[in-house]
C-alpha cells in the first residue's frame, strides 16, 4: 500500500510537473502573442506617420486651389468697392499744373470729397473745388494712343474703378471766390480783389503774385460760382472766360466735389482749410437775390439714413437666427 501510495505520489509529482510545464508553455504561449502584438503595433506606427503626411498635403494643396479659386472673386469685389468709393465718397485727383500753387504743387495728390452733394450741399466761398470743364477752358487734347485694343479695354476697366486716370475725364480745379448773387470785384483802391464791397486778404496767394492783373467786376448768377487759381499770374480762370455765357462763372451742377486733403506725398500732407477772410463773409450779399442757402432738409435726412442703419443690424441679426 505504502508502495502503491508512493508510486501514486510521484506520479502525481510528475503529473503536476509535467502540468506545471504546460502552464508554463502556456504563459510563453502569451508572452509570445504579446510580443507578437507588440510587433504588430509597431509597424503600424510608421504606416500612420506616412497617412498624417499624406492627408496634410492634400489638405494643402485644397486650400492652395480654395485660395486660387477665390483670388479672381477677392479681386472683383475689391474693384467693386473702389468704383463705389469713387463715385459716391471719395476720389484721387493728381494736380497737373501749377496754377493752385503754392497750395498745390504739381504731382500732388489731393482727396476730393464727393459725398456731401448727394445731400445737396453746395461749395462755399473759400473752397478749392474740382469741376468738369464747361467748355472751351482746356486746349483740346488728341494725343494718340499707342496701346493695344486688350490694353485699352484694361485701362478702361482701371479708370472705371478709379485706379488709373481716365483719358476722357476733363477736369479743372480751383478755388471758389463768389457764390450765387455775390458781387466780385478788382481791384480796390488798394489793388484788393473785393467781394460784396469787402476787401479780401489773401494768405494763399503765390508769392509775388497781385491778386489780379486784369480789371472786372461781376455779379455770379444763380446756380453758378466765380473760380481763381491762387498763382493769379498763370491761373486762366473764370477772368479768362467773361466773354463766355455766365460771363466766366461754372455752373454748380459741373462740380466734382471739394478736396479736402493733400495725400501725397507726405511731406505735404495737410489739410485744406477754408480761409477767414472768406469765411466770415455774410452768406449772401445785402440786396441780392439768388444766394445760397442751407437745405433744411439735408440734417434730417442724414440723421434719418443714420438712424435707420441700428434698425437694419437688428433685423439682419433676428433673420439669421430664424
Amino acid at each position: 500500500m505504502g508502495t502503491r501510495g508512493k508510486g501514486r505520489s510521484s506520479a502525481g509529482v510528475q503529473q503536476s510537473r509535467s502540468g506545471g510545464s504546460r502552464a508554463d508553455a502556456d504563459v510563453t504561449g502569451t508572452r509570445g502573442g504579446a510580443n507578437g502584438a507588440r510587433g504588430g503595433s509597431g509597424g503600424d506606427v510608421p504606416r500612420g506617420r506616412a497617412e498624417r503626411r499624406r492627408t496634410a498635403k492634400r489638405a494643402a494643396k485644397r486650400q492652395r486651389r480654395s485660395l486660387l479659386r477665390e483670388l479672381p472673386l477677392i479681386a472683383v469685389v475689391a474693384v467693386v468697392i473702389a468704383l463705389v468709393l469713387k463715385t459716391f465718397l471719395v476720389q484721387v485727383f493728381v494736380i497737373p499744373s501749377g496754377s493752385m500753387e503754392q497750395t498745390l504743387q504739381i504731382g500732388d495728390r489731393v482727396l476730393v470729397d464727393k459725398l456731401t452733394p448727394w445731400f445737396g450741399n453746395e461749395p462755399s466761398r473759400g473752397d478749392v473745388v474740382v469741376f468738369k470743364d464747361p467748355g472751351g477752358w482746356l486746349e483740346p487734347d488728341h494725343k494718340p494712343s499707342s496701346d493695344g485694343p486688350a490694353m485699352r479695354r484694361v485701362k478702361g476697366v482701371l479708370s472705371a474703378a478709379g485706379l488709373l486716370p481716365s483719358e476722357d475725364e476733363r477736369d479743372l480745379i480751383k478755388r471758389v471766390i463768389g457764390v450765387a448773387g455775390d458781387t466780385v470785384e478788382c481791384c480796390d483802391a488798394q489793388g484788393k480783389l473785393s467781394v460784396n464791397g469787402k476787401p479780401l486778404d489773401e494768405p494763399y496767394l503765390a508769392a509775388g503774385n497781385a491778386p489780379s492783373k486784369l480789371t472786372f467786376k461781376v455779379t455770379v448768377p444763380a446756380g453758378r460760382l466765380w473760380v481763381m487759381g491762387d498763382h493769379r499770374d498763370i491761373s486762366a480762370d473764370s477772368r479768362y472766360h467773361m466773354a463766355n455765357p455766365g460771363s466766366g462763372t461754372i455752373p454748380v451742377e459741373d462740380v466734382v466735389g471739394r478736396a479736402f486733403v493733400v495725400a501725397w506725398p507726405l511731406s505735404h500732407f495737410r489739410q485744406l482749410e477754408v480761409p477767414d477772410s472768406l469765411s466770415s463773409l455774410p452768406t449772401r450779399a445785402a440786396g441780392e437775390s439768388g444766394a445760397v442757402r442751407p437745405d433744411p432738409a439735408e440734417p434730417p435726412l442724414v440723421m434719418g439714413v443714420l438712424g435707420a442703419l441700428p434698425a437694419l443690424a437688428r433685423r439682419r441679426r433676428a433673420s439669421r437666427g430664424t
